[in-house]
Protein backbone atom coordinates (compact mmCIF):
# COMPACT_ATOMS: atom_id res chain seq x y z
CA UNK A 1 0.00 0.00 0.00
CA UNK A 2 1.52 3.60 -0.93
CA UNK A 3 2.04 6.14 1.75
CA UNK A 4 1.24 9.84 1.11
CA UNK A 5 3.79 12.16 2.14
CA UNK A 6 4.36 16.06 2.12
CA UNK A 7 8.19 17.28 2.75
CA UNK A 8 9.12 20.03 4.28
CA UNK A 9 11.91 22.12 5.20
CA UNK A 10 12.21 24.76 8.12
CA UNK A 11 15.33 26.71 7.36
CA UNK A 12 16.96 23.48 5.93
CA UNK A 13 15.73 21.11 8.92
CA UNK A 14 13.89 19.22 6.51
CA UNK A 15 10.98 16.46 7.51
CA UNK A 16 8.99 14.16 5.67
CA UNK A 17 4.74 14.74 7.01
CA UNK A 18 2.12 11.96 6.69
CA UNK A 19 -1.30 12.57 7.57
CA UNK A 20 -2.13 9.48 9.36
CA UNK A 21 -5.56 10.88 10.59
CA UNK A 22 -7.42 7.82 8.24
CA UNK A 23 -5.04 5.51 8.19
CA UNK A 24 -2.88 5.36 11.15
CA UNK A 25 -0.03 3.08 11.03
CA UNK A 26 0.49 0.52 13.88
CA UNK A 27 2.20 2.21 17.19
CA UNK A 28 5.44 -0.69 16.68
CA UNK A 29 5.67 0.26 12.64
CA UNK A 30 6.31 4.31 13.31
CA UNK A 31 9.84 3.55 14.32
CA UNK A 32 10.86 1.47 11.24
CA UNK A 33 9.07 3.90 8.88
CA UNK A 34 10.62 6.66 9.65
CA UNK A 35 14.05 5.08 9.86
CA UNK A 36 13.21 3.82 6.03
CA UNK A 37 11.71 6.97 4.79
CA UNK A 38 14.39 8.81 6.23
CA UNK A 39 17.15 7.17 4.09
CA UNK A 40 19.42 9.27 1.75
CA UNK A 41 19.83 7.48 -1.74
CA UNK A 42 16.82 4.93 -1.15
CA UNK A 43 14.44 6.56 0.92
CA UNK A 44 13.19 10.52 0.81
CA UNK A 45 16.07 11.69 3.00
CA UNK A 46 14.84 13.94 6.13
CA UNK A 47 16.11 14.67 9.15
CA UNK A 48 12.66 13.43 10.68
CA UNK A 49 9.62 12.19 9.61
CA UNK A 50 6.20 13.89 11.29
CA UNK A 51 2.89 12.02 12.04
CA UNK A 52 -0.06 14.21 12.22
CA UNK A 53 -3.77 12.11 13.80
CA UNK A 54 -6.50 13.01 15.23
CA UNK A 55 -6.50 14.47 18.92
CA UNK A 56 -8.54 15.28 21.74
CA UNK A 57 -11.55 16.81 21.85
CA UNK A 58 -9.75 20.45 23.18
CA UNK A 59 -7.00 20.41 20.22
CA UNK A 60 -6.97 20.68 16.51
CA UNK A 61 -4.99 17.57 15.55
CA UNK A 62 -2.03 15.35 17.78
CA UNK A 63 1.93 15.13 16.09
CA UNK A 64 4.52 12.49 16.90
CA UNK A 65 8.08 13.28 16.15
CA UNK A 66 10.57 10.52 15.17
CA UNK A 67 14.38 11.22 14.53
CA UNK A 68 15.88 10.01 11.08
CA UNK A 69 17.35 6.91 13.22
CA UNK A 70 13.73 5.92 14.38
CA UNK A 71 13.46 7.57 18.05
CA UNK A 72 10.93 9.28 19.14
CA UNK A 73 11.21 13.23 20.05
CA UNK A 74 9.04 14.62 22.63
CA UNK A 75 9.25 18.05 20.77
CA UNK A 76 10.38 19.16 17.51
CA UNK A 77 10.35 22.88 17.35
CA UNK A 78 10.75 23.66 13.40
CA UNK A 79 8.70 20.27 13.06
CA UNK A 80 5.71 21.93 14.74
CA UNK A 81 6.26 24.97 12.59
CA UNK A 82 6.03 22.59 9.27
CA UNK A 83 3.44 20.55 10.46
CA UNK A 84 1.29 23.75 11.84
CA UNK A 85 1.53 25.42 7.87
CA UNK A 86 0.44 21.27 6.39
CA UNK A 87 -2.53 21.60 8.85
CA UNK A 88 -3.94 24.93 7.84
CA UNK A 89 -3.09 24.42 4.20
CA UNK A 90 -4.81 21.07 4.04
CA UNK A 91 -7.81 22.54 6.31
CA UNK A 92 -7.04 20.57 8.98
CA UNK A 93 -6.71 23.19 11.20
CA UNK A 94 -7.54 27.22 11.95
CA UNK A 95 -4.26 29.92 11.28
CA UNK A 96 -4.88 29.95 14.99
CA UNK A 97 -4.87 26.32 16.13
CA UNK A 98 -3.80 23.93 18.98
CA UNK A 99 -1.94 20.85 18.76
CA UNK A 100 -0.84 17.91 20.97
CA UNK A 101 2.28 16.84 21.04
CA UNK A 102 4.54 14.94 23.54
CA UNK A 103 5.79 17.83 25.76
CA UNK A 104 2.16 19.59 25.80
CA UNK A 105 -0.45 21.03 24.04
CA UNK A 106 1.18 23.95 21.25
CA UNK A 107 -0.29 26.90 19.82
CA UNK A 108 0.56 28.07 16.32
CA UNK A 109 -0.30 30.63 14.39
CA UNK A 110 0.18 30.91 10.39
CA UNK A 111 0.28 33.42 8.22
CA UNK A 112 1.28 32.67 4.36
CA UNK A 113 4.66 30.86 4.92
CA UNK A 114 5.21 32.77 8.31
CA UNK A 115 4.61 30.11 11.42
CA UNK A 116 5.01 31.06 15.15
CA UNK A 117 4.98 28.37 17.64
CA UNK A 118 4.47 29.03 21.41
CA UNK A 119 6.93 26.69 22.64
CA UNK A 120 5.81 24.16 25.85
CA UNK A 121 7.07 25.69 29.23
CA UNK A 122 10.89 26.15 29.17
CA UNK A 123 12.98 24.09 31.89
CA UNK A 124 14.87 26.40 33.86
CA UNK A 125 18.97 26.20 33.34
CA UNK A 126 20.29 23.59 34.80
CA UNK A 127 23.82 23.31 35.99
CA UNK A 128 26.97 24.17 34.44
CA UNK A 129 29.67 20.76 33.18
CA UNK A 130 33.13 22.40 32.24
CA UNK A 131 34.00 19.32 29.05
CA UNK A 132 37.64 19.50 27.57
CA UNK A 133 37.95 17.15 24.38
CA UNK A 134 41.64 17.31 22.61
CA UNK A 135 42.39 20.79 24.60
CA UNK A 136 39.03 22.16 23.66
CA UNK A 137 37.63 23.35 26.78
CA UNK A 138 34.18 24.81 27.08
CA UNK A 139 31.66 25.59 29.94
CA UNK A 140 28.30 23.70 28.85
CA UNK A 141 24.74 24.98 30.54
CA UNK A 142 21.77 22.56 30.35
CA UNK A 143 18.00 23.50 29.61
CA UNK A 144 15.03 21.25 28.19
CA UNK A 145 12.79 23.47 25.55
CA UNK A 146 10.79 20.28 24.85
CA UNK A 147 14.03 18.21 24.58
CA UNK A 148 17.61 18.25 26.71
CA UNK A 149 20.08 20.81 25.50
CA UNK A 150 23.76 21.18 26.32
CA UNK A 151 24.46 25.36 25.16
CA UNK A 152 28.56 26.59 25.20
CA UNK A 153 29.38 29.92 24.26
CA UNK A 154 32.29 30.27 21.85
CA UNK A 155 33.90 33.19 19.78
CA UNK A 156 35.00 30.78 16.48
CA UNK A 157 31.86 29.10 14.88
CA UNK A 158 32.30 29.16 11.27
CA UNK A 159 35.43 26.79 11.51
CA UNK A 160 34.18 24.74 14.98
CA UNK A 161 33.64 20.49 14.38
CA UNK A 162 30.44 20.31 15.12
CA UNK A 163 29.92 16.67 14.79
CA UNK A 164 33.27 15.69 16.64
CA UNK A 165 32.61 17.62 19.75
CA UNK A 166 28.79 17.46 19.87
CA UNK A 167 29.07 14.13 19.31
CA UNK A 168 31.14 13.93 22.29
CA UNK A 169 29.57 15.96 24.68
CA UNK A 170 25.72 14.30 23.80
CA UNK A 171 27.28 11.31 25.32
CA UNK A 172 28.85 12.49 28.60
CA UNK A 173 27.86 11.94 31.85
CA UNK A 174 27.03 15.07 32.56
CA UNK A 175 23.90 15.02 30.31
CA UNK A 176 23.04 11.59 30.53
CA UNK A 177 20.60 10.40 29.23
CA UNK A 178 21.87 12.53 26.04
CA UNK A 179 21.54 16.52 24.83
CA UNK A 180 21.41 18.43 21.99
CA UNK A 181 24.34 20.35 21.55
CA UNK A 182 24.88 23.86 20.51
CA UNK A 183 27.69 26.48 19.78
CA UNK A 184 26.63 29.96 20.31
CA UNK A 185 28.31 32.85 18.80
CA UNK A 186 27.04 36.26 20.39
CA UNK A 187 26.48 38.29 17.31
CA UNK A 188 25.69 42.04 18.91
CA UNK A 189 23.04 42.92 21.71
CA UNK A 190 20.03 41.35 20.15
CA UNK A 191 21.21 38.53 17.62
CA UNK A 192 23.53 35.51 17.93
CA UNK A 193 24.65 32.74 15.74
CA UNK A 194 23.87 28.84 16.25
CA UNK A 195 24.71 25.51 15.26
CA UNK A 196 23.26 22.34 16.84
CA UNK A 197 24.21 18.60 17.07
CA UNK A 198 20.91 16.50 17.06
CA UNK A 199 20.73 13.59 18.56
CA UNK A 200 18.59 11.17 16.68
CA UNK A 201 19.70 12.66 13.35
CA UNK A 202 23.76 11.98 15.12
CA UNK A 203 25.00 15.04 12.92
CA UNK A 204 24.52 18.88 13.05
CA UNK A 205 21.29 19.92 11.21
CA UNK A 206 21.31 23.32 9.18
CA UNK A 207 18.65 24.80 11.94
CA UNK A 208 17.55 23.47 15.17
CA UNK A 209 14.00 24.77 16.63
CA UNK A 210 14.64 23.85 20.07
CA UNK A 211 17.98 24.62 19.96
CA UNK A 212 17.63 28.22 19.04
CA UNK A 213 15.23 28.15 21.45
CA UNK A 214 17.79 26.91 24.13
CA UNK A 215 20.61 28.75 23.03
CA UNK A 216 18.22 32.39 22.53
CA UNK A 217 16.94 31.88 26.59
CA UNK A 218 20.15 30.71 28.11
CA UNK A 219 22.22 33.85 26.38
CA UNK A 220 19.02 36.26 27.78
CA UNK A 221 19.15 34.73 31.30
CA UNK A 222 23.33 34.93 31.26
CA UNK A 223 22.64 38.77 29.97
CA UNK A 224 24.41 37.64 26.89
CA UNK A 225 22.10 39.73 25.37
CA UNK A 226 19.39 42.47 25.76
CA UNK A 227 15.78 42.58 25.26
CA UNK A 228 13.39 39.69 24.94
CA UNK A 229 13.09 38.88 21.07
CA UNK A 230 16.50 37.50 19.99
CA UNK A 231 17.57 37.29 16.24
CA UNK A 232 19.07 33.77 15.41
CA UNK A 233 21.04 33.17 12.72
CA UNK A 234 21.54 29.41 11.19
CA UNK A 235 23.26 27.14 9.07
CA UNK A 236 20.42 26.99 6.70
CA UNK A 237 20.49 30.53 5.72
CA UNK A 238 17.82 31.66 7.39
CA UNK A 239 16.88 33.74 10.46
CA UNK A 240 14.56 32.13 13.18
CA UNK A 241 13.30 34.38 15.95
CA UNK A 242 12.52 33.74 19.57
CA UNK A 243 10.87 35.89 21.33
CA UNK A 244 9.80 35.61 25.42
CA UNK A 245 7.87 37.31 28.05
CA UNK A 246 8.77 37.32 31.47
CA UNK A 247 12.32 36.87 33.40
CA UNK A 248 14.44 34.98 30.87
CA UNK A 249 15.71 32.53 33.67
CA UNK A 250 12.11 31.69 34.04
CA UNK A 251 10.15 32.81 31.03
CA UNK A 252 5.97 32.64 31.17
CA UNK A 253 5.92 32.30 27.52
CA UNK A 254 8.35 31.58 24.58
CA UNK A 255 7.55 31.52 21.07
CA UNK A 256 9.60 30.50 17.67
CA UNK A 257 8.89 31.74 15.09
CA UNK A 258 10.19 31.87 11.04
CA UNK A 259 9.18 30.82 7.60
CA UNK A 260 9.00 27.16 6.30
CA UNK A 261 9.11 26.10 2.73
CA UNK A 262 6.28 23.22 1.58
CA UNK A 263 8.87 21.73 -1.08
CA UNK A 264 6.56 18.97 -2.67
CA UNK A 265 4.44 15.96 -1.75
CA UNK A 266 4.19 12.36 -3.68
CA UNK A 267 3.43 8.76 -2.66
CA UNK A 268 5.81 6.66 -1.23
CA UNK A 269 6.00 2.81 -3.00
CA UNK A 270 6.50 -0.26 -1.60
CA UNK A 271 10.15 -0.30 -2.90
CA UNK A 272 10.62 2.73 -0.82
CA UNK A 273 10.35 0.86 2.50
CA UNK A 274 11.81 -2.27 1.78
CA UNK A 275 15.54 -2.81 3.81
CA UNK A 276 18.57 -1.86 3.21
CA UNK A 277 20.37 -3.81 0.25
CA UNK A 278 23.25 -5.73 1.27
CA UNK A 279 26.04 -3.07 -0.34
CA UNK A 280 29.51 -4.71 -1.59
Amino acid sequence: MSINFFKYSGHGNDFVIIDSWDAQPAEQDLPKLARLISRQKYGVGSDGVVFISEGPDEVDFAVRFFNSDGSEADMCGNASRCAAHLAHNNHIAPAEMTFKTKAGDIKASVNNDYVSVRMPKIGKPDGVALIDIDGFSQSYQRINTGVNHAVAWVDELDRLDVYKYGRFVRRHASFSPGANVDFVRIVDKNTIEVRTYEIGVEDETLACGTGVTASAVLSAANGKVEGDTILCKTRGGEDLTVRFTGDPKDPKEVFLEGTVRYVFSGSLAPDALKADPQRR
